[in-house]
């Protein structure tokens, strides 16, 4: 018998962001920010070897769900991570000793 009950509601901001970062450019746009504090698209673009368009497509994600915030300076937009424990998640990760297959 299980002795108490798991609270699946508390969960839900749990999954939520684990959707919301679950690609590898966005992971890896995540630790970009975490090294850097902040980065323009044209950085971010740069660090990731990805097209422009696809980080845009990200960056607008994660923001739209709160994980970052960002800045207009002229032309540029500077992203910064608004929400930092993601980097906990990110290192927990990384440091998992797990036997995935994949």
């Amino acid at each position: 018998m299980i002795a108490e009950k798991i609270d699946i509601k508390g969960l839900e901001k749990g999954a939520f962001i684990l959707k919301t970062i679950a690609h590898p450019v966005r992971l890896a746009m995540i630790l970009l920010l975490d090294k850097a504090g902040e980065l323009s698209v044209s950085e971010l673009t740069e660090g990731t070897g990805e097209e422009q368009s696809a980080v845009s497509h990200h960056l607008i994600n994660m923001k739209l769900k709160g994980i970052l915030v960002s800045r207009k300076e002229g032309n540029k937009v500077f992203y910064n991570l608004k929400e930092r424990d993601v980097v906990r998640v990110l290192e927990c990760i990384q440091n998992c000793d797990c036997n995935f297959v994949g």
